[in-house]
């Protein structure tokens, strides 16, 4: 499914580079990967962020501008394409609101996202603080077929 998705992609933009397919929030939190992939689509959602040291626990590279990803819902069914254009690491308390707004999510505002963001990550095994390194993703969405 994900690579003909991809290959429909390609002949759509020319774009063929390298890609990884992820949903936000990964494989437990299916609900919110539908919703947070719609948000996308829509427009609003434009940034992500994940803590540092759960990317380095699991062994993967820190995202980098330029990377395209195809992002899946909840039942693991691709929905588009977006690229990385910016990647930075941040502590959690000097995210800002630009960053919140960018991410799209609940009511836009710094509060609710740090809020958000401290119970999500606790519930998934980061708890996090205000020195936690954050790294943040703005993207931009390349590709949304009709469903």
């Amino acid at each position: 499914m994900i690579a003909s998705f991809w290959a429909d992609f390609v002949a759509a933009t020319g774009i063929d580079e390298p890609y990884e397919a992820w949903a936000f929030g990964g494989e437990d939190a299916p609900e919110m990967a539908t919703k947070l992939a719609q948000l996308v689509v829509a427009g609003p959602k434009r940034a992500t962020a994940g803590v540092l040291a759960d990317y380095e626990a699991g062994g993967n590279a820190t995202p980098e501008a330029g990377e395209l990803s195809v992002i899946l819902d909840g039942e693991a069914l691709p929905v588009c394409v977006i690229r990385n254009t910016q990647v930075e690491v941040r502590r959690f308390a000097d995210v800002d609101e630009a960053f919140a707004w960018d991410e799209g999510e609940g009511d836009r505002s710094l509060a609710s996202w740090r809020q958000e963001h401290l119970d999500f990550f606790a519930e998934h095994g980061w708890p996090i603080d205000d020195d936690t390194r954050m790294v943040l993703i703005r993207f931009e969405l390349l590709w949304a077929p009709e469903r």
